[in-house]
C-alpha cells in the first residue's frame, strides 16, 4: 500500500510538506502542493498517516515509535524528543485516539439525524439511507450509532463522541458547501465519507448521485412528451443540492434552444405548504407553465395539492415530476428521480472502512447515476 513517504519521494518533497500539502495546512506553494496532489492521485493514495509515516519523518523504526507510544523507558531522551515532534507535526496521536488505537475499536460508525424542514414529513431518502447503511456495515462487522444534530452547522456532537472515543468514523449526509463538520473532521484526522459532494478542493472521500443528471433527466422527459414551458420548483440558490438540480434543468432547457424566464423558476423551502403557495405564483406567470419539474417528492406533493384545490388535473392540464421516488409518490402516481440508495450505502461504508483500517480504496469519489420512474403525473403526451 502506497505511504506518504513515498508520495514525498514522487514529489521530491520532505514528508511534513507532503502532509501539509495533503491537509491544506502551512504555507505550501501552489506549484508543490499541485504536484504533491497529482502524486497522490496517480497512486490512489488517501491521505491517513501511519505509524511508519511517523517512524520516517522521526528517522527511526516503527518499533521505536510504538515503545514511546507506549511511554517506555528504554527509549533515549532525544530519540523520544524527536518522535513526539514527528507525532505532533503529523497530528498522529490525535488521529490514533481518534480511531480508538485500532486495538481498541468501538465498531461503531457514527451518523447524524437532522431536523426536517417539515416536522409532519420526514426526509424518507435519508430514512431509507440508513436503513441501507445499517445493513451494509453489519455485513463488516460493525454498528450505526445515530445521534441527534438538530443545528446543522453545530460540531458539538462529533466533539462529544471523538473524545469519548465512541466511535471509529462518521458517515455524513445533508451535505453543504462550506459543511461545518467537514472543515472540523479533516482537520482533526477523523475518518469520515460523506454523500454528496462539497468544496472540490477539499478532495473529501464521498460518494453521491448525480442530481444535475437526474433532473436532466426529467426535464428532457417532459420535453418529449410535448411540454416546452417547463417551471422548476427548487431549493433557494446557495442550497448544494437545490444548485445542482438547478443545473440540470437549465442545461436540458437550452439543449432544447429554450431559455425559461425567471418567472418559471420558484424556490421554496422543503415543506408541501410551502410549495403549495410557491406553485400558485409559478402558475401566475405568462405564459403559464404546463410542467413543472420539482427538485424533490415533498415540493412535488405541494404541486399536485394546489392543483387539486385549483381544479386542475395532475398529468392532464399540468404534468408534474418529483425527485427521490418515495414511497408516497408511487401511492399518488408521482413521476420521480430515483436515487439508488442501497448502492450509495455499500459504496459509502466500504470506503469508510478501508479509512478506518488505513486501507483506503482506490477511488475517493464515486458518482452513481439515478434513473427516472415515469408514471401518471407526466405520462400524457401533450
Amino acid at each position: 500500500m502506497t505511504n506518504l513517504k513515498q508520495i514525498a519521494d514522487l514529489a521530491n518533497v520532505s514528508i511534513l510538506t507532503a502532509y501539509q500539502a495533503l491537509r491544506e495546512y502551512g504555507e505550501v506553494a501552489a506549484d508543490v502542493r499541485q504536484r504533491v496532489r497529482h502524486a497522490a492521485d496517480e497512486s490512489g493514495y488517501t491521505l491517513n498517516v501511519t505509524i511508519r509515516d511517523v517512524a520516517a519523518l522521526a528517522g527511526v523504526s516503527v518499533g521505536t515509535v510504538s515503545h514511546v507510544l507506549n511511554d517506555s523507558p528504554l527509549t533515549k531522551p532525544e530519540t523520544r524528543q524527536r518522535v513526539l515532534q514527528a507525532i505532533s507535526d503529523l497530528e498522529y496521536r490525535r488521529n490514533s485516539i481518534a480511531r480508538g488505537l485500532k486495538s481498541n475499536q468501538s465498531r461503531l460508525i457514527g451518523y447524524a439525524w437532522h431536523s426536517a424542514e417539515d416536522p409532519i414529513r420526514r426526509n424518507t431518502l435519508l430514512d431509507r439511507f440508513l436503513y441501507d447503511i445499517a445493513q451494509a456495515a453489519e455485513s463488516w462487522g460493525y454498528h450505526i450509532l445515530t445521534f441527534a444534530q438538530p443545528d446543522p452547522t453545530s460540531i458539538r456532537s462529533y466533539e462529544e463522541l471523538i473524545q469519548m472515543t465512541r466511535v471509529d468514523g462518521f458517515v455524513l449526509s445533508d451535505i453543504a458547501y462550506n459543511d461545518a463538520r467537514i472543515a472540523y473532521l479533516r482537520k482533526t484526522g477523523v475518518p469520515f465519507v460523506a454523500f454528496g459532494q462539497s468544496r472540490p478542493d477539499w478532495q473529501i472521500p464521498s460518494v453521491d448521485v448525480d442530481g444535475q443528471l437526474g433532473m436532466r433527466m426529467a426535464v428532457e422527459h417532459l420535453l418529449a412528451r410535448g411540454h416546452e414551458r417547463v417551471a422548476l420548483l427548487s431549493w433557494p440558490e446557495g442550497v448544494r443540492i437545490g444548485d445542482s438540480r438547478a443545473q440540470g434543468y437549465m442545461d436540458a432547457m437550452r439543449s432544447a434552444g429554450i431559455e425559461p424566464p425567471p418567472q418559471w423558476v420558484g424556490h421554496t423551502r422543503n415543506a408541501v405548504d410551502h410549495a403549495l403557495f410557491a406553485t400558485q405564483q409559478l402558475l401566475a406567470a405568462t405564459p403559464r407553465p404546463t410542467a413543472i419539474a420539482c427538485a424533490n417528492d415533498v415540493m412535488a406533493f405541494g404541486v399536485m395539492r394546489y392543483l387539486e384545490q385549483a381544479g386542475l388535473r395532475v398529468g392532464v392540464d399540468v404534468a408534474v415530476t418529483g425527485y427521490d421516488d418515495t414511497p408516497v409518490a408511487e401511492l399518488l402516481q408521482l413521476t420521480s428521480v430515483r436515487q439508488p440508495t442501497d448502492v450509495v450505502a455499500v459504496r459509502v461504508i466500504e470506503m469508510l472502512i478501508g479509512e478506518i483500517q488505513e486501507t483506503p480504496v482506490a477511488r475517493r469519489n464515486v458518482l452513481l447515476e439515478p434513473s427516472l420512474v415515469v408514471r401518471a403525473s407526466s405520462r400524457s403526451q401533450r
